[in-house]
């Protein structure tokens, strides 16, 4: 799906009211529109969210986000916005690493109390 990056801003505005795009984040969206396969690395505050969020809502289909983070936070959204209102829906996948389920070669005293 090819789109014009005037028609990517109207969306940007319409659904989140931002006016512009952070750092890299149009160029990365783009490509993901264009079914370019992508690996984004971004530091925390580098609009990563931005990146997945905009092309699943304005393209057919479904879009799965692989994270590590142990949560998605909602207070990166604007206020008016939840995931919910947005047709996202966010899961998680969260073992806890126990003594028991460390290997024997990793000291437990260091993974105790710890989640991934």
């Amino acid at each position: 799906m090819s789109i014009s990056s005037e028609t990517l801003h109207k969306h940007l505005k319409e659904i989140f009211g931002f006016n512009s795009f952070k750092g890299k984040q149009e160029q990365i969206i783009q490509n993901l529109l264009e079914e370019k396969d992508s690996m984004v690395i971004m530091p925390t505050g580098g609009g990563k969210s931005m990146c997945f969020q905009l092309p699943a809502l304005i393209s057919d289909g479904l879009a799965i986000v692989i994270s590590p983070l142990e949560f998605v936070d909602e207070n990166v959204l604007p206020s008016n916005l939840k995931l919910s209102t947005l047709r996202i829906v966010a899961t998680a996948l969260l073992p806890i690493v126990t003594p028991s389920t460390v290997p024997p070669s990793i000291p437990t005293e260091s993974t105790t109390n710890v989640s991934m």
